[in-house]
């Protein structure tokens, strides 16, 4: 099951010191704008572009369904399934470094 950046925001998923583990890393997610426009807004149980942020996350997002993916140290994300082969070639450029 492919879970994505939601698997980070919690506030019980933490680093050592304590901090959310997102804190200070570059998250991307489905804009608030993308949830809206797929009718999304009322039926999801939060922003993810908002907890990002609210956990100390750094969230990056591109224009509404363009791809857009983020690489940050050995987190990649991408943004919506148009971002798919992006995000499958970062994966392999962070395998082969």
């Amino acid at each position: 099951m492919y879970l994505g950046p939601v698997a980070f925001c919690s506030d019980k998923v933490v680093k050592p010191d304590g901090t959310p583990l997102m804190a200070g890393i570059e998250f991307t997610c489905f804009t608030d704008s993308e949830e809206a426009a797929v009718g999304a807004t009322d039926s999801i149980p939060y922003s993810m572009q908002q907890k990002i942020t609210a956990l100390g996350g750094k969230f990056v997002g591109g224009a509404d369904w363009g791809p857009t993916v983020c690489t940050s140290g050995k987190v990649i994300t991408g943004q919506n399934p148009g971002s798919s082969t992006a995000c499958a070639e970062a994966v392999i450029a962070l395998m082969v470094a």
